[in-house]
């Protein structure tokens, strides 16, 4: 029966069935088929939205709204342009370490892409660049978002793994980090030998602290969160709580562009995308639930061991199973199916539970930037008004970069843990 669940949300997500829908259908079906009490169904959808931890969801999609109707990201991109404007590839290596820093405050590859995206595109054509590279170096930039602390997929990966959310978004610090290096490396590779724009000049110590003194006001929140986080004051959700605070603070009294519209408007836009999120999650902790009823992760469990102590081996083949799932759903709805089958047997076979939270989410990223059902293509693609195909003809030479990194994080753990170990 288990495994017929399985078959019918395959069967229901291919036929162009809503996601929820896709999961809770097969499920509710599995209920009444076993005369189990309809009851059951509310008390499993309570029980997996009772968490503390996923309070923080919502806040931080608030926190990236906010910034981006309130003209902050804006600020970050000026900041970034005088940094780095003069590297080769020029607004490209900006559009990256514009990346990195919003990601700092809005934790979600969809948030940079839908927030800073419109910006970095438009400005990259502007000054020559064609559609398809800016919309490929915006793609993949975005996957830094989700590794870099905040994050949300590192949440929700906590709250279904029973790891601790912050030692994961310590984590992924160093891998973000890394990450950002080698696609501003691949970027200036490609841009050199197209002799693609950049700034004619780099820009004076003047010009940079003209354009940091606008948009360092908003470059302290990563700080505050990260510090908070750190030192142990703040568990993520007080962080992202005392965040969306400071947001508000320097919107309303240092920027002067919050009104009252932007307030409801970002509000409106944070509860329609937090229900899509908790209504999936919810549906999918009855199917999880479904799951470890029919025995599923114990047989998983069982063909996992076939690979005994051989860790190397058993984590190549969790990377290519990752990626494989990513190609297909979203990193949400991957998490909350996926690891609960996944988690126990890799980590009771001696993989540290926080590394293993990385390379799954990492995993999941480059799924999101991957076709059939890679998002952030659709929505750069929309952004854009470009083809999927003359996407990913350029995306591609960022893939090689991506998995070089995801290979460095899988089999260098203390890539990963060095932060954590020190918390």
């Amino acid at each position: 029966m288990g495994f017929l669940v399985i078959a019918s949300f395959f069967v229901l997500f291919l036929l162009g069935f809503p996601v929820v829908l896709a999961i809770a259908l097969p499920a509710i079906g599995y209920m009444f088929i076993n005369n189990i009490p309809i009851e059951m169904i509310s008390q499993r959808l309570h029980y997996a939205l009772n968490s503390y931890p996923l309070v923080a969801v919502p806040v931080f999609i608030f926190i990236g709204n906010l910034m981006n109707s309130t003209g902050i990201t804006e600020r970050i991109f000026k900041f970034a342009d005088a940094l780095v404007g003069r590297v080769y590839g020029g607004l490209a290596q900006v559009n990256i370490m514009a990346s990195l820093i919003f990601s700092g405050m809005s934790g979600a590859a969809l948030a940079d892409v839908g927030g800073l995206g419109q910006i970095e595109i438009k400005g990259m054509e502007d000054k020559g660049f064609k559609k398809p590279f800016a919309a490929a170096v915006t793609v993949a930039s975005s996957t830094i978002g989700p590794i870099f602390p905040p994050s949300i997929p590192m949440i929700i990966y906590g709250a279904v793994a029973g790891v601790s959310v912050v030692k994961l978004m310590l984590g992924g610090i160093v891998p973000a980090l890394i990450s950002v290096v080698m696609l501003m490396l691949m970027t200036g590779y490609i841009s050199r030998s197209r002799d693609l724009p950049r700034a004619e000049r780099w820009s004076h110590l003047s010009e940079i602290f003209q354009s940091l003194i606008p948009a360092l006001p908003a470059l302290f929140a990563p700080v505050l969160l990260v510090f908070g986080m750190l030192s142990g004051y703040f568990t993520p959700t007080e962080a992202a709580s005392l965040t969306v605070i400071y947001t508000l603070l320097i919107s309303k009294f240092i920027y002067r562009q919050l009104t009252l519209k932007h307030f409801i408007t970002s509000s409106i836009e944070t509860v329609k995308a937090s229900c899509g999120i908790l209504i999936i999650i919810s549906a999918a902790s009855l199917f999880g639930w479904i799951m470890a009823v029919e025995r599923i992760p114990r047989m998983f469990s069982t063909a996992v061991f076939i690979f005994g102590d051989n860790t190397l081996v058993l984590l190549l083949v969790v990377n290519i199973f990752l990626l494989i799932v990513g190609m297909f759903l979203d990193s949400t709805t991957a998490t909350l199916l996926i690891v609960p089958m996944l988690a126990p047997p890799v980590v009771a076979a001696g993989v540290d539970p926080v590394h293993l939270g990385v390379v799954v989410v990492f995993n999941l990223m480059i799924g999101l930037i991957t076709p059939p059902m890679g998002l952030a293509l659709f929505l750069a693609s929309d952004i854009a008004k470009i083809s999927i195909k003359s996407l990913l003809q350029e995306l591609t030479p960022y893939f090689i970069a991506l998995l070089a990194v995801l290979a460095v994080v899988t089999y260098f753990p203390k890539i990963v843990l060095w932060i954590p170990n020190m918390v």
